[in-house]
């Protein structure tokens, strides 16, 4: 394959790595493995531009993109539109699309891993024609994004600390807002503190991100309206991996989600995969089922495809 790596010098890991040594590794693993491979190291402002325009050639097989979630968010958006497969090396803080793939969280192993592996196609969702990889989020979520980004940080650490002073401002002072919506059938209003829907269901782990990107389902979730117990209560079955054991978490697996937001406030925020952005009053959602190409470990594909066991779709 002719491939072009991009790598974010500004993203976690790489901030602390040799970027020049790091650069030649990847060249060399690539090339050896039988791919024309090209490296380039650029600045977190920098790097979606030079990604856009590198798919865009009709003489590129894929983008190997490396940093942290934003990065890759914005990289699997490129190759989607663009029919590109595309190569994750995890060098953020979360790497959640990366654990999704069973991609190595070592960087240096992660080269090893895409350069002699093999494409395979997983789903990737929208909302409101944008794609995410991961996760888009109302209430809760955005409110505890909005409180770390009034936070100043300037390592991974740093990060990690302001998320936890976000979250406990969250406990004690937790949103609540009504939302329509229609999904699998089902069409209601309810009163909630969150709303949530990921591609793919998240599995039982506490960083809450999919098992599968293969089961061509969105999860869907709602909660009740919360007082601070109870948002100290979800927060500790998230960190759990038990959130499907909380009486006040709402769970479908549709394909589709309508939301409706009758009461949307003017600075109303939503996170789409990390993202802090405007809420639209209505949201329409949709899993693209297997159109995304990625690189992954060789074997993964059919090991996946064999283990996978959809449960069938439901709400709680």
């Amino acid at each position: 394959m002719k491939l072009v790596g991009f790598f974010n010098k500004d993203g976690g890991t790489f901030r602390t790595t040799d970027m020049e040594a790091y650069e030649k590794r990847a060249e060399a693993t690539f090339r050896e493995a039988g791919h024309d491979f090209e490296a380039i190291v650029f600045s977190g402002k920098e790097i979606v531009p030079a990604m856009e325009r590198a798919a865009r050639r009709d003489d590129i097989d894929g983008i190997v993109a490396g940093g942290g979630d934003g990065t890759i968010s914005a990289a699997a958006s490129i190759a989607w539109k663009n029919g590109v497969a595309l190569g994750v090396i995890p060098a953020g803080t979360m790497n959640l699309f990366a654990r999704s793939l069973k991609v190595p969280l070592d960087i240096w192993q992660a080269l090893d891993t895409l350069a002699f592996g093999e494409v395979d196609h997983v789903d990737i969702a929208s909302a409101n024609g944008r794609p995410f990889i991961h996760q888009f989020s109302a209430g809760l979520h955005a409110r505890m994004v909005r409180y770390r980004n009034s936070f100043s940080y300037r390592s991974r650490l740093g990060k990690m600390r302001a998320s936890v002073r976000a979250a406990f401002g969250v406990i004690l002072n937790p949103p609540e807002f009504e939302v329509d919506f229609e999904a699998a059938g089902v069409h209601e209003r309810r009163r909630v503190s969150a709303v949530s829907v990921s591609n793919n269901p998240f599995g039982a782990n506490a960083l809450l991100y999919a098992d599968s990107l293969t089961s061509g389902e969105l999860g869907f979730y709602t909660a009740n309206p919360l007082k601070p117990l109870g948002v100290a209560r979800l927060a500790v079955d998230l960190l759990r991996g038990k959130v499907r054991e909380n009486a006040d978490v709402m769970i479908m697996h549709p394909a589709e989600v309508h939301l409706h937001f009758p009461k949307l406030r003017a600075k109303a925020n939503c996170v789409m995969d990390g993202e802090l952005l405007p809420l639209e009053r209505d949201v329409f959602i949709k899993l693209h089922r297997e159109e995304l190409k990625v690189l992954v470990k060789q074997g993964l594909a059919s090991q996946m495809e064999e283990a996978e066991r959809r449960e069938p779709a439901a709400w709680l």
